[in-house]
């Protein structure tokens, strides 16, 4: 018997992720096991409405623009057909802000309404690329690539000029916060540098220049599973556009081999790594790493709190090599968080 009742499954963002966030909830809603009430709600920009619904052992039931319940925010709740819901968890899919960022957990937990991922001071260093570095470089359980941080209204032509110098090239530009590489680019020629920089500056106000690192790309997921932080298969990265970009992820332009076809030493290191990473941070839900494995080690390079859940995602890819059904993964995930 689960603790759980009523789930609600919030996706949408106010990033420019609000996309594929839809798609991601969209998924993992209908992942969740028939035994709970499931309601999908999109949320962008402060409108937040009821989209669809499915009841215990039931179809799903969308609803039309226009007669989309309002979310009740003073208590998280919403009215349908009228009958006041409140939910027992919530399923954050909130690609970018205000899942990604802390925001919505810290209103979640002023309701101590539990929910599915990081709590919200582990949210926003996570999702501050240059301050997760900064944690997990401090930590000294994987190397991190020399990198330099500039702020909007910083002096950029000064910046790039010295960061050439001290980090060499290529290099690559992201802004610190986001994801599914919006804002991100790959800069071969110095003079290009600046504008890359400006360009990154459109996705926030702050920027990090990282040491291009020449090696093999893999990604690992971590979860707590009732008894211990576990690890799910290593998968590898091959693309042949210049890096994992959002035309690599979203659009067919990568191999994600699952499992890694690597030694298992390796396999063991990144998977050990990942777990490690995982309980230093105190994170909570499924939470995967990213690494660059070169001549020189492996490098860390970024935390995904509420990693892509489309069936094409590469969670669900490791879910599946793993060996467990995505709906169960899903149950034992909502009862242990």
């Amino acid at each position: 018997m689960s603790k759980y009742n009523t789930i609600a499954v919030i996706y949408g963002s106010d990033s420019s992720e609000w996309e594929v966030s839809c798609r991601s909830g969209e998924f993992t809603a209908s992942r969740i096991d028939q035994e709970f009430d499931v309601y999908e709600i999109f949320a962008r920009f402060g409108k937040w409405e009821l989209v669809a619904y499915r009841r215990r052992n039931a179809m799903r039931v969308p609803l039309p623009e226009g007669s989309r319940p309002e979310i009740d925010k003073t208590d998280f709740s919403v009215s349908v057909l009228g009958e006041k819901i409140r939910f027992d968890y919530v399923f954050v899919m909130q690609h970018g802000a205000p899942g990604e960022t802390g925001q919505l957990q810290g209103y979640l937990e002023m309701l101590r309404i539990p929910y599915s991922t990081c709590s919200s001071f582990v949210s926003a260093i996570c999702f501050d690329k240059y301050a997760c570095k900064s944690y997990v470089r401090g930590a000294n359980k994987v190397k991190t690539a020399p990198d330099a941080l500039i702020h909007r209204g910083d002096d950029v032509a000064s910046f790039a000029s010295e960061a050439v110098s001290s980090l060499g090239l290529p290099l690559f530009v992201k802004p610190t916060i986001g994801g599914s590489s919006f804002g991100v680019t790959k800069v071969k020629d110095a003079s290009r540098l600046a504008d890359a920089i400006n360009f990154a500056f459109s996705e926030g106000p702050t920027v990090l220049v990282e040491k291009g690192l020449v090696g093999r790309e893999f990604t690992c997921a971590a979860w707590f599973d009732g008894q211990k932080v576990s690890a799910l298969p290593v998968i590898e990265i091959v693309t042949s556009n210049e890096y994992f970009d959002y035309d690599a992820k979203y659009n067919g332009n990568s191999e994600e081999i699952c499992p890694a076809q690597i030694p298992d030493e390796l396999a063991r290191k990144i998977q050990d790594t990942t777990a490690a990473i995982y309980s230093y941070m105190g994170c909570k839900g499924v939470v995967r790493m990213d690494y660059i494995n070169t001549d020189d080690g492996l490098y860390f390079l970024e935390i995904n709190t509420i990693p892509g859940m489309t069936s094409a995602s590469l969670v669900p890819k490791m879910v599946r090599a793993s060996g467990m059904d995505m709906t169960m993964f899903l149950t034992k995930v909502i009862e242990n968080t």
